[in-house]
Order: structure tokens, then sequence, then C-alpha cells
């Protein structure tokens, strides 16, 4: 694998251009248009799309009908072909073309130095300052299939090239990489062209528009722009005219946009002066993963009688690109955190659904089996720390006293007095009962009876070592809850699941329901911020220690299971020493749990998301002191780790009990987002990472 290159890893360089217009002049506007196109392809463009009749200018009325007009317009699309002979990027242009006895709005799509199709403006706007019915006939009845352009570079040996809104441009060479084309009013009707070429196998949905400028217009298109792409899980681009186009009751902004699945990769300045070009990289494989995931999608295409028998179908033109390799960088933002939001008002946002979806799912679990009490572990780390306080809004909510939380701090060998401290302050604050179980009576005298050397004071910190505290408090709370009448409040993560870090059965993977469950250990320690800065429980707390400050204190701590015991000088335990760091770990949960990548493409996209820290940007309240860069070999340490881990853990999460789903990622239920055998092997993601990721 060439693995530094993007269409290595299923990304397709595109581009959405807009450039100063020459009114009437399509061979000033071939001119223009070729010298933008080398630039392209010097870039590493695969698709290069310009406005609507960019190549005699939109705003000419009835010089469309001209001889002098078309006549150069055919010169101009030769041109442009045999200019971009030895050029990698598919050209699309606007053009009117005389077909038969109708001019036609049209898309002339140009590759290799060949005109290889020609898309007609199935709908004509012919309200408020549009006229385009004057000039043009719609495409959207079009019975010719074929338009005869026997001296146009491309035409087949009877002078004739594909014609039509059925055409699907696939680059062979390029997997996932089908183009379709449509024209400006195309995207504002109820159902677009693009929408039924999507379900036909389109992934690259392009739009030439001239649509002059008004205020409120380029919202409306970003709202049309965005929603085409997410209810087609594809890419659409999006390019209007620009300067130089007629002032004489309109103006021009010169917008381009791209698109995907609703994410905005790119746009570029509007009103500019001279040439501008959107220049993004579409993820190929995010398309087609999301289409494989939802089955609708594809009903949707059935039930639309899309290549069934008798119902509409598209014709497929083939082409080979030859794409560029070696490293062409990666012009897509790539978030650390793809569960963290780096936009601080979508995190706020996330944050306030996130901290809300796990409160009422508790307040919903409480009232259906009759409003027990809750009996919750509180270490003093993250985990608990939120849990606890979701209990505690839970029991507001449901007008319930805390005291009806029963919060146990349980040290073992080698709790910290500040986690234990925390611990404490935080269930003094917020007002519940809580109480201290020292469990190192009962696991020393475990360790004993198991003839562990631990149990007679040697020290052997194994893994048996560590899991006899995980259980025994776990098993604690389970006879405390029957003891009181409660239920046991789980604060594993999803990280953790994902990485088998947590005790099977009488230990941290159980419980009566995992209220976090769907939280990432990267959104964890923002979600407790939002808590904090959202005022929650602002104002509340006893003996001078407010909740607020206490969460505070709790988030500036070392993840640590706190298990193993440390001399004095040497390091705590640290979770992050054994499974990875969770800001690589949650990086590599997401793409393989939402996308389904495959591990070497998850490397190239992690080295292009860590390996500089003064680079890209971090959520917010993210400490300046505390933003790590990881190099290519420690990602691949880290990715074999993570898929070993993945894999092996499987039999705990198919036992995972209730609890809600939070973040779009996904989760961890086998009711829910992953399924999979216990007893699934490795092998073949593993060797995929020995083949195609390189060490350095």
């Amino acid at each position: 694998m060439d693995f530094r290159n993007a269409y290595a890893h299923g990304f397709a360089r595109v581009a959405a251009c807009t450039l100063p217009v020459v009114m009437a002049d399509p061979a000033r506007n071939a001119e223009a248009t070729i010298e933008q196109v080398r630039r392209l392809h010097d870039d590493g463009v695969a698709v290069a799309l310009f406005p609507e009749l960019g190549v005699s200018g939109y705003a000419i009325d009835d010089l469309h009908m001209q001889d002098v007009l078309l006549e150069e317009v055919d010169r101009a699309i030769v041109t442009i072909a045999e200019a971009t002979a030895q050029l990698t990027p598919i050209v699309v242009v606007g053009a009117p073309l005389l077909i038969g006895n109708r001019l036609l709005n049209c898309a002339v799509v140009i590759q290799g130095g060949e005109v290889i199709g020609v898309a007609p403006k199935s709908y004509l706007p012919n309200y408020r300052e549009f006229y385009e019915k004057r000039w043009f006939a719609a495409g959207d009845d079009a019975v010719d299939t074929l338009v005869n352009r026997p001296h146009w570079p491309g035409a087949d040996e009877d002078g004739d090239i594909a014609y039509g809104t059925d055409l699907l441009f696939e680059a062979t060479d390029v997997p996932g990489l089908t183009v379709h084309v449509e024209i400006c009013e195309d995207m504002w009707v109820p159902v677009p062209p693009s929408h039924r070429a999507a379900l036909a196998g389109a992934t690259v949905l392009l739009n030439l528009s001239a649509s002059p400028i008004t205020v409120g217009r380029a919202d409306d298109r970003h709202l049309l722009a965005r929603s085409a792409s997410a209810r087609c899980n594809a890419a659409y681009l999006y390019a209007a005219a620009s300067e130089g186009e007629s002032s004489t009751d309109l103006s021009w902004d010169g917008m381009t946009m791209v698109y995907e699945m609703g994410d905005l990769l790119g746009q570029s300045e509007r009103f500019p002066s001279g040439p501008q070009a959107t220049v993004v990289d579409v993820d190929l494989d995010r398309l087609r993963q999301e289409r494989i995931r939802q089955g609708s999608f594809d009903d949707n295409r059935r039930v639309e009688g899309i290549g069934e028998p008798g119902g509409e179908s598209f014709r497929v033109i083939a082409l080979e690109l030859d794409p560029p390799t070696g490293d062409i960088g990666l012009r897509r933002k790539v978030d650390r955190f793809p569960f963290v939001p780096d936009d601080e008002a979508r995190l706020a946002q996330d944050c306030y659904e996130a901290y809300n979806i796990q409160v009422s799912g508790l307040e919903q679990r409480l009232r259906a089996i009759g409003q027990p009490k809750i009996v919750i572990g509180v270490s003093g780390g993250l985990d608990s720390t939120h849990a606890l306080i979701v209990a505690a809004k839970a029991m507001d909510r449901l007008a319930r006293p805390r005291t009806d939380i029963i919060g146990f701090t349980m040290p073992g060998f080698a709790t910290s007095e500040g986690t234990k401290s925390n611990a404490i302050h935080l269930m003094e604050s917020l007002g519940i009962t809580f109480e201290t179980l020292d469990i190192r009576p009962a696991a020393q005298q475990m360790l004993k009876d198991l003839g562990h050397p631990a149990g007679d004071g040697e020290e052997v910190y194994d893994v048996t070592f560590e899991n006899v505290q995980a259980g025994l408090r776990t098993d604690y709370l389970f006879r405390a809850a029957n003891q009181r009448g409660g239920i046991v409040l789980g604060t594993g993560d999803l990280s953790e699941l994902a990485l088998g870090w947590c005790t099977y059965g009488v230990g941290d993977q159980m419980s009566h329901y995992g209220v976090n469950t769907g939280v990432p250990k990267t959104l964890m320690q923002h979600l407790i911020r939002w808590v904090v800065s959202s005022g929650q429980f602002e104002g509340e707390g006893s003996k001078g220690d407010s909740v607020n400050d206490t969460l505070t204190e709790i988030l500036d701590q070392e993840i640590s299971p706190e298990l193993v015991p440390t001399k004095e000088g040497e390091k705590i335990q640290s979770t992050e020493d054994s499974v990875g760091p969770y800001a690589l770990q949650d990086f590599t949960l997401y793409h393989v749990l939402r996308r389904g990548y495959r591990p070497s493409k998850i490397a190239f996209l992690a080295q292009h998301a860590w390996s500089d820290a003064a680079t890209g940007d971090w959520p917010a309240g993210y400490p300046e002191g505390e933003r790590p860069a990881y190099d290519l070999e420690t990602i691949r340490h880290w990715l074999e780790v993570f898929v070993r881990r993945y894999f092996s853990s499987q039999f705990k999460r198919s036992a995972l009990p209730n609890g809600p789903k939070v973040v779009a990622g996904g989760t961890m239920s086998p009711r829910g987002d992953w399924r999979m055998p216990s007893d699934v092997s490795a092998a073949a993601w593993l060797a995929e990472i020995e083949r195609n990721v390189p060490t350095a």
C-alpha cells in the first residue's frame, strides 16, 4: 500500500470552482477554465466543477440563441477537451447547446481530452428574476440518449456522445467515485435528479449553478446542499457564478462549497476577485460504509424502482483517472476527538444532550421498577463521579431525596488519600447517604484462601491481586443493594468496554443499570466540566466544600484504577500505560464502531490528527499543557493493542447490562450497535496492520 497517499485510503480530491466570466466570449472563458484545471491537476484533483453556463456566461439573455455565440461555445468545448488531454480531473463546465430544435442548458463532462457526456438541466426556473424558459427547453423529458457532435473529441464512430440526466460517471481506478451532475434549479425541487442518481449509485453529486445572490439566499443554498448530502449519503459540490456576470438587475457572489453527509468540508470566499476553488478530499469509504449500514437507503431504491425490472435505469460511463501517488497531504479536517466537538457551542449542546439522556434514562428505569434506592461505588475518579451527579439530578427530577442514593467509598490496597478525600467531599456536598467500607481485610483473606502470595504479604501484584479488589467492591455493592432495597448503578464507560478494561461478572462490568456505558472516556471530562460551567449544582455544598470545587479537583487527577500499591517516589498505576492513551483509543474506537474502517486507514487518519499538537483545533477547555502528539510508531503500537483487546473482550460486552446509548458514534450494547461473536479471531485485522502500516 502507498500508505501516505490519500487515494490509497479511499479519498478523492474534488474541487468546486468559480472564476470571472467574460459575457458572450466563450474563447476567453475556455482559456480561464483551462488555466484553473491545470492548477487543479497539479494539486491532485479528481473532479473539477465549474458554474452553470460558465462557457458563455449566464446573464446574457437572448444572446444565448445567437448563432455566433453557439458556434463559439462549440469551439470552446473542443478547446477545453484538447487542452486537458494530459490532465487528471473530470472537468464539468456549463454551456448552452442546440440539440434538435431546442436549446438546452447543459453540463458538459470532459476527461482525458474527450467529452464523455452531456447532462441537460431538468427544471427551468421561470419565476421572480428568472426567465429561463424564454431560451431553454427542459431536459427532464428528453427522449434522445445521444447528442451528435462528430467533431468533438470523444464522439463515437457515428459522431455521438452520451446525453441525458441518467448519466453516472464512474472512475474504475478510484473505487467508490461515481459522479452525477445536476444544474442549479434541479436542487430546489422536491425530488431532485441527484437523489435518484444517488439511489442508483452516485456518490459525488455536482451542481453547476449561476444563482444570483440576494440577502439570505446563501443560507438557503447551505441548507439544501447539506440536506441533500445527508439524505443521499453522498458528497455534494456546489459552484455558483461570480464576477463578470451582468449587473443590470442582479449581483453574483461566486459561492462554492462541498458537503459530505451533512458535514461542511469547505467553502470559498464569497464575492471574490479572481478565480476561487474549494478543494477538499471526500471520504468515499465513509459514503459506502454508511450505505451498507443504512439498509433503508437501498430499500428506497427498490421502492422507487431504480435499477429494478421495468423501472428507471441509469447509464454508467466508465473512465480511468490514473490518480496521483505519493504523499499529497489530506485536504479535510480530521478531528482528534471524534466523540468531542471542538466547536465550543456545539460541545456545550452535546454535553447538555448527553447528560440529559443519561438522567432521563435513569429516571425511567427507576420509575419502571418501583423507585428503588440507588447504590453506587464512588472512587473519586471521573466515571463514578459522573455517574453520581447523574443519579443526583435524576433524584431531583423525580422529587426524591438525595439521601435515597447510598454511596460507598471502598478503599483498597492502593487507594490514595486524594481520591478517597474527593469521593467523601463529593458525597457530603451532594447530600447523599454514604459510608466507608474498607475492603482490605476481606481482600487479604480471599487472597490467603486462594493461596496467593499477596495473602501472606508478598508484593505480588498480578491480575488476580487486582481483580480480587474489583470483584469484592462489586460484590459488596450488590449485597448492599439487596439489603437496602436498591439497585447497583454501574459506572464503567464505553471506552473501558471497548478495551475490556473491566472485571467480568462480579466486577465493574456488571450492574443493575449502566448509566455510563454509552459515554466514551474522552467525553467524560467535558461532561463534568459542563455540569460545573452550566451550574447544575451551583451553590450547593456543605462544610465549605462546594460540589463544583470538588468536581474541578477530580478533573485534574491521573486516570488510575488504584489497584496496585506504589512506594514513595514511584509513579502511580496508570490505566493508559496498560491500554493506551484514551485519546488514541477513542479515535480508533469511533472509526471502527461508526465507520467500519480498516486499521491502515485509521492509522493514516490518526497520523494526520495527532502528529503535531500545534496544528488543528482542540476542544474548548482542554488544558494547554496536556496536549500530546503521537508519531506513527506509537500510533501503530496502540492500534495493535486496541485490536487485540477489542476482539478478546467481546464476551464482556455480550453480557452487558442495560444502559442508554448516548453518542451517535455508537454503543457496545449487544442489543444495539455492536454484535460480534465472543470467539472470533483478530488475525485478519492484525495482518492488515502488518502489511499496510509502516513503523515510521
